[in-house]
């Protein structure tokens, strides 16, 4: 028994990380290398994998050295210590410890929800995904977003609509979301918007569309340090150093700005659009 006990803690003892050079590599506890030290980054993902950087690029490695996702991602994120959210070009994917693809890279964006959900943007539409990846809204939706943890707001086709959690505890979308009308626990309600004053289209207040204004110059901001920086290899301090971004930052922050300015479905001037289509419609 004592000498089963030894075995099995010796193949699941956890990896040692090392440093050589400047880059890192995998022990075991008795000091045999498993991984050679080659890689700039290695960050735990879950209990049996890493997030790899080696170059400026990202992949997923298992406790053994075995590579579970190619090292072909310009930007790496770890979320709830389990999930890694890889980036190429411009598309987001998310993978697990494993290296099982919950979400394909297609997604302009991947973030947390309360309630143990994801919620993805895909061609500037937006739905909502559980843990493992099962849709459970369809990227239809113009915007969703959760103001409180028991509460969820979706627009679509410029109408708003509201899901609240009656017990008001946090909200969590079955994955038939048509049996919400069906249970006690939820309630939909669709939401009036007052009439707005001085922009003339009745759902847009000028203090409200003031605020959407500068709502783009933070994810610009975040998506532009993203852009100069993490692509270089997420060695942010290395790359201030140097000072090469500096020329190019006011121009992709431009860039970036105003694509998060002019989204057709959710930026400050949609709500603007969408009423006029209706004024001249009716």
């Amino acid at each position: 028994m004592l000498l089963l006990v030894f075995i099995q803690s010796s193949i699941f003892a956890e990896p040692i990380v090392f440093n050589e050079d400047g880059k890192f590599g995998l022990k075991n506890e008795s000091g045999t290398v498993i991984v050679e030290a080659e890689y700039k980054k290695l960050i735990r993902l879950g209990d049996k994998g890493w997030i790899v950087q080696k170059g400026s690029r990202f992949g997923i490695m298992a406790d053994d050295g075995k590579i579970l996702v190619d090292t072909k991602y310009n930007y790496a994120e770890r979320i709830l210590g389990k999930y890694a959210k890889l980036k190429k070009g411009d598309k987001f994917g998310l993978f697990d410890e494993a290296g099982f693809e919950i979400l394909p890279v297609e997604y302009s964006s991947i973030d947390l929800l309360f309630g143990g959900m994801f919620l993805t943007c895909r061609n500037y539409k937006y739905g909502v995904t559980d843990m493992n990846g099962q849709p459970i809204l369809d990227n239809i939706f113009d915007d969703i977003y959760m103001p409180e943890p028991n509460k969820m707001i979706l627009v679509y086709n410029g109408q708003q609509f509201e899901i609240e959690s009656k017990r008001g505890e946090e909200l969590t979308l079955p994955s038939d979301i048509r049996s919400l009308s069906d249970t006690s626990n939820f309630e939909i309600k669709e939401l009036i918007t007052k009439p707005g004053v001085t922009t003339g289209y009745y759902s847009v207040t000028a203090t409200n569309y003031f605020l959407k204004l500068f709502s783009s110059i933070s994810p610009a901001y975040e998506e532009t340090i993203d852009e100069l920086m993490f692509s270089q290899g997420a060695d942010a301090a290395g790359v201030i150093m140097k000072f090469s971004w500096v020329p190019k930052f006011p121009f992709v922050y431009a860039k970036k700005y105003w694509k998060n300015l002019t989204a057709p479905n959710n930026g400050p001037l949609s709500e603007v659009k969408s009423n006029l289509k209706k004024e001249l419609s009716e």
